[in-house]
């Protein structure tokens, strides 16, 4: 059966791109009010496609975007599949060499690839593990198994309904495991799961000085300069092995496992070539780590911008009355966010005169993860992945934070498996997002893959 369904997925490969185009042309920006009926248009759009292959599919409303939860009900585990169908501005516009929303399908240096907004972020992805289940319902006259789909609409702008939508439909949602398409491959011959995600926390910090920008003539040397206070307190984040400095800051920082760290020292990555693609070449972090070691297994403290006083064409003399920076941290293992927020604003309060004061914009905070690599579903996923790619499958980590994955774990109990098939090329989020038409093809394959493995008999062993 499995054979049939993957030539039928070779068959419907031009329907495939053409139903993925159709999607693709829906311009669903949900940080924009301004595209709020696109999409609902693309919600719509996913609902009748998800009707037509089998499954029960309904439109949530929600206070911003909709969600789509398509189910089919089947004996055996419960899996949850997770994509979302907004996409990232297209901003700017001049840069692009095609319409954003005109999808095309293109020669390029690795092969054919599909162009255009939301090809692999995330309509590309999602509609990969679509055409798996469509494959096998025009092959066995149904669906693989006990299935639910969750597409969200607000992705890309915070997902500031999602928390409120899982916890009222937890009944619904919760399932034995999540499938994300929402990664990356090792490489173009490489497919990978990710198996650690860094949490991460925000804080906007405003040091206010004087009551106005004083004049540097009068008041240099004696009125305190809100910049040099707050740049110097921030350079002191680090100390010269580029550690953090702030009490309590590795609290919960795990030691990584002597497997782990082989394991990412065998994968064929190059340090070198990964500083030099942004013209880089000297590593920075914390001495004694590797580079996958730093940006996978280790937190961060960054300053990711910095501004006060005047900016403007030539000089305006003065000492601002404020300086503002935005710092954000990325967290592993049990590290606490909330107990870090709390350090940070205690610890910069320590550096700054008495006579100033500071105030705090927040964003909410999340942990890192860590997923039970040796755990079945992980160990059969792999191996379906590697039958299709005929590479053994990665296990990964990531530098960065997918908060889904979290709030999976926190309110519907489950952890999630992490199998996407972008590059790193794609540009998301930028001008010109490509999606390789190798990963769309071969994407639906390992799906089909992993859902006749997890459907048929299950993961307990």
């Amino acid at each position: 059966m499995l054979n049939a369904v993957l030539a039928r997925i070779d068959q419907n490969q031009n329907a495939a791109i053409e139903r993925l185009f159709a999607l693709m042309r829906i311009p669903s920006i949900s940080t924009d009010p301004a595209y709020a009926e696109d999409c609902t248009r693309a919600a719509d759009w996913l609902v009748d496609d998800l009707t037509s292959i089998g499954f029960t599919t309904t439109r949530h409303d929600t206070p911003g975007r909709p969600m789509v939860v398509a189910r089919h009900v089947a004996n055996g585990p419960h899996i949850l599949f997770y994509g979302h169908y907004d996409v990232q501005p297209v901003d700017p516009l001049e840069d692009w060499n095609t319409p954003p929303f005109a999808p095309q399908l293109e020669d390029g240096a690795h092969g054919k690839l599909l162009r255009g907004r939301g090809s692999a972020d995330d309509k590309g992805q999602l509609m990969t593990f679509v055409e798996a289940c469509r494959a096998f319902k025009e092959v066995t006259g149904a669906l693989p198994g006990n299935i639910t789909i969750l597409l969200e609409g607000e992705e890309e702008s915070g997902s500031p309904s999602l928390i409120p939508f899982l916890e009222a439909h937890q009944g619904a949602l919760s399932a034995d495991i999540a499938l994300v398409c929402d990664t990356n491959m090792w490489n173009r011959e490489t497919p990978a799961i990710t198996t650690s995600l860094r949490g991460t926390l925000a804080e906007e910090v405003t040091l206010h000085g004087a009551r106005f920008d004083l004049h540097s003539g009068m008041y240099g040397g004696a009125a305190v300069n809100p910049i040099h206070i707050l740049a110097r307190a921030l350079g002191a984040l680090h100390d010269a092995h580029g550690r953090i400095t702030l009490p309590g800051f590795y609290n919960g920082v795990p030691e990584l496992d002597k497997a782990t760290r082989a394991a990412w020292a065998a994968l064929d990555f190059s340090e070198a070539a990964f500083l030099g693609a942004v013209g880089l070449g000297v590593p920075a972090g914390e001495s004694g780590f590797s580079v996958l070691e730093n940006i996978w297994a280790r937190p961060t403290a960054e300053v990711n911008g910095i501004w006060g006083g005047y900016t403007g064409p030539g000089f305006k003399t003065v000492l601002p009355a404020n300086a503002n920076a935005k710092v954000s941290f990325r967290l592993v293992g049990d590290q606490d966010p909330e107990a870090i927020r709390a350090s940070f604003r205690a610890w910069l309060q320590a550096q700054i005169p008495a006579d100033m004061r500071l105030s705090f914009k927040s964003k909410d905070g999340s942990r890192g993860l860590n997923m039970q690599t040796d755990a079945p579903v992980y160990r059969r996923s792999a191996a379906a992945l590697g039958e299709e790619w005929g590479q053994p499958a990665a296990m990964i980590g990531s530098g960065v934070s997918i908060p889904i994955v979290a709030l999976f774990r926190s309110i519907l109990g489950m952890d999630s498996a992490l199998i996407g098939f972008g590059q790193e090329d794609d540009a998301i989020h930028s001008p010109n997002e490509k999606y390789d038409l190798r990963s769309f093809h071969k994407g639906a394959r390992s799906w089909a893959r992993i859902l006749d493995d997890l459907c048929r008999d299950g993961w307990q062993s």
